[in-house]
């Protein structure tokens, strides 16, 4: 059986032209999370804000100052005097750290180790949690990460 598309009128526009959503992209590690929302993201026109990349951008932060990650106030400053800024460049994310591209700084396997202590601070995930929704409140944004659906943005419009 076959189908045809009724072409829209002319004067008929979509919802999703109107408004710039805020998509939230939950759950585990290995789920395929970062994989559809930088296609999503990409298609859309969106921003990706990998929530993964600014813990790992804080851990940088914290061991390019040589800040240990059990010294929770330090941690807190660096927070609070740490600008994390995402764009897109040649089609690809780029994650800046006060200006500074370090999409592959991030990615070490040595800064891999360290996020997950530095992300464990609660002054760190509540500095990252405002940050994260100051960056969506706007809209425009696909947010992919953990607890993005449940605690970042549970008014999320998908």
């Amino acid at each position: 059986m076959a189908f045809n598309r009724v072409p829209r009128p002319a004067s008929r526009v979509s919802c999703f032209s109107m408004k710039k959503l805020i998509i939230a992209i939950d759950g585990p590690s290995g789920v395929g999370k970062s994989t559809l929302s930088k296609l999503l993201a990409r298609e859309l026109g969106y921003l990706n804000l990998d929530t993964g990349a600014m813990y790992r951008t804080i851990a940088l932060a914290a061991s390019r100052k040589g800040i240990d990650a059990s010294d929770h106030a330090a941690l807190q400053k660096l927070c609070e005097d740490t600008l994390i800024e995402f764009s897109r460049g040649g089609g690809d994310e780029i994650v800046l750290l006060n200006g500074e591209d370090v999409s592959k700084a991030i990615r070490t396997p040595e800064i891999s180790i360290q996020t997950a202590d530095v992300a464990a601070c609660p002054e760190v995930r509540k500095a990252m949690v405002a940050r994260q929704r100051e960056l969506g409140d706007a809209g425009g944004v696909v947010l992919e990460g953990r607890d993005i659906g449940t605690v970042v943005f549970p008014e999320a419009d998908i």
